[in-house]
């Protein structure tokens, strides 16, 4: 199974809400939420055969992991939580699932109107952050 193709290419941040409250739920430290919160990172979503990558990047930290559709895998997030992951693809839309210390955050990407919509849900907490096709 591949990515949808919509999915694939660079993207750049342009709208963000809730985001330090989800690193607060996460257990990022404030100086760490302080530098992510006025990032500004671009991803990237590429496929080669059936290992898929995204890799974010920004002026503080660039972060990348690669996975198979289906398969669990072990991730390092980009604010160092060693995670178990797997992604999974449901009507367009891709879920990530990251577990560590008895804790679950889901992560989905998807295309809508031209726009990735990226919701990260961890507890009864949810960052929403919208990109833009990088030009």
């Amino acid at each position: 199974m591949a990515l949808p193709k919509q999915l694939l290419g660079k993207w750049q941040l342009v709208e963000s809400k809730g985001f330090d409250e989800y690193m607060k739920e996460l257990g990022v430290g404030m100086a760490l939420r302080k530098m992510a919160g006025v990032a500004k990172p671009d991803v990237y979503i590429s496929e080669n055969g059936s290992v898929c990558t995204i890799k974010t990047e920004s002026s503080i930290k660039t972060s990348q992991f690669s996975f198979t559709l289906g398969e669990e895998f072990d991730e390092t997030t980009a604010d160092g939580w060693k995670t178990r992951s797997v992604c999974t693809l449901e009507n367009d839309t891709l879920i990530q699932r990251q577990t560590w210390d008895g804790k679950e955050t889901t992560i989905t990407r998807k295309v809508d109107d031209g726009k990735l919509l990226v919701d990260c849900i961890m507890n009864n907490v949810t960052c929403h952050r919208v990109y833009e096709r990088a030009k």
